[in-house]
């Protein structure tokens, strides 16, 4: 019986799914797709080879199983680098281009060339890179949700216009930062290449300097700009939508930057294929390099964002504080720091100590609703009822293995859903140490990365408690 390399595929994709958050899911799996199976291989196509390499030292353990489920001992996996696909579809672009599109004016003299970012008092041509000097990577904090995006950055930096990123298409919500990334990466290839010409621009900006232009009869001298340009950052690319002559004229600039080598960095609230109000051969040429989301950062995350902050500012918090600020504030960094600096500011001025009180005063006017309580004592009343073991064994000393399963997951949850400090959970379990809690949330972590079941119990009863909390 013939089997079918598509169906064999979304097979595993469907065991995948299981054992990989989300987010990863989306990112590193959905690409993919399936080329053919022979003699008990199956090849997969991935977009380039940044993405096969990712796959190898981030998922090759869980590739290696769900390929062996499907096709036995002697199953194996191989992969199809999407190789010169990008130079196929310029070429292919190329050939079809309207008679406006191979009239568009090239290079010219740059001492006649008009600079709308004019540098007062020097006269040839010099673009000032309009960067925020506090946006680098030193300051970017990595996790899970920016690492793809991070990753992407520093390679677009350490090597402009020569890998399978033009453009880096870089999304996600308000305050997740896109600005940052955007601005880093402009930052690291001045310092690594300080001839080359690297520009910021928002896209009001851009559209503002083309109306300026239109009024001016100069469009040729400012398209001419652009072209001059080594590293051309795009914030916001999504407000360009609906402005049809803003949207042709960044067109051609994005087709001459890219025949030559040029790389581009574009920011946007939304994936390409989201954007509504842009034409399709924007779109299109937006889909060439690679689409890195930014998504919400988790608690550990915002800890680490919160304390770099923190330095930054000179200023000492306290762990209980900074905990229960991240756990409230919890998908926007831009809020975080405005907690941050209101935090320092009423200090100050009230002189008052930042402590948790404080924190909870300011909180209420960045949230609606700061999140209900949730005590440990009822975690481990829940999780002791559930695992069918009396609730005071939780702080014992019995090492059964269904109180310390019982145990770990308490303490687990309850680093997870309350504000309380590693030291403050421990000391509700008998009195245990911040070390034992590390290791009780890694060893819960572990599983569930490896065992389905117990990932779905521990969601069932992470439903469990926050239901009960609606219920009060």
């Amino acid at each position: 019986m013939t089997r079918d390399h598509a169906a064999i595929w979304d097979n595993c994709l469907q065991t995948i799914r299981r054992n990989v958050n989300l987010q990863s899911y989306k990112t590193w799996f959905e690409p993919i797709k399936p080329v053919r199976l022979m003699n008990e291989a199956l090849t997969i196509q991935v977009p380039n080879k940044f993405f096969y390499e990712w796959l190898e030292e981030h998922y090759v353990a869980l590739l290696k199983m769900t390929i062996r489920k499907e096709l036995g001992d002697k199953g194996r996996l191989e992969y199809q680098i999407l190789m010169g696909a990008l130079q196929q579809q310029q070429k292919a672009n190329g050939t079809k281009m309207s008679d406006q599109e191979h009239n568009m004016p090239g290079m010219i003299d740059t001492q006649s060339i008009k600079n709308p970012f004019v540098i007062p008092g020097i006269k040839k041509m010099k673009v000032d890179p309009q960067l925020n000097p506090s946006y680098v990577f030193e300051s970017y904090i990595e996790g899970d949700c920016n690492r793809l995006a991070r990753s992407a950055g520093l390679a677009v930096a350490k090597k402009p216009g020569g890998t399978a990123f033009n453009p880096l298409f870089i999304f996600g919500d308000v305050g997740l930062g896109k600005t940052h990334l955007a601005h880093s990466i402009g930052h690291e290839v001045l310092r690594r290449f300080p001839n080359k010409t690297v520009l910021y621009v928002s896209s009001e900006k851009f559209t503002n300097q083309i109306i300026e232009s239109i009024k001016n009869n100069a469009t040729n001298d400012f398209i001419n700009f652009y072209q001059l340009i080594d590293v051309l950052i795009v914030d916001d690319i999504q407000f360009l939508a609906n402005k049809q002559k803003t949207q042709e004229i960044f067109f051609h600039i994005f087709n001459q930057l890219h025949q030559k080598g040029k790389q581009i960095v574009l920011t946007s609230d939304r994936a390409p294929k989201d954007l509504d109000g842009m034409a399709d051969r924007l779109i299109s040429r937006f889909k060439w390099g690679l689409s890195a989301d930014l998504s919400a950062p988790d608690l550990e995350t915002r800890i680490a964002i919160l304390e770099a902050k923190m330095a930054q500012e000179g200023v000492e918090i306290s762990q209980d504080v900074s905990e229960f600020v991240c756990f409230n504030i919890k998908n926007n960094i831009r809020e975080l720091e405005g907690v941050l600096v209101s935090l320092i500011a009423q200090s100050s001025l009230n002189r008052r100590e930042i402590d948790v009180n404080l924190a909870k005063e300011v909180i209420k006017n960045f949230v609606t609703q700061i999140n209900k309580e949730i005590t440990v004592d009822f975690i481990q009343k829940l999780v002791a009822d559930h695992f069918k073991v009396p609730v005071d064994t939780l702080a014992g000393k019995t090492r059964k293995r269904q109180i310390v399963i019982a145990r770990q997951l308490s303490m687990y949850l309850a680093k997870k859903l309350t504000d309380k400090s590693l030291k403050a959970i421990g000391e509700n379990f008998g009195g245990r140490d911040h070390s034992t809690v590390i290791y009780s949330c890694n060893t819960v972590q572990d599983l569930l990365d490896t065992d389905t079941f117990f990932k779905e119990t521990v969601s069932d009863l992470e439903k469990k408690i926050r239901m009960s909390l609606n219920d009060n």
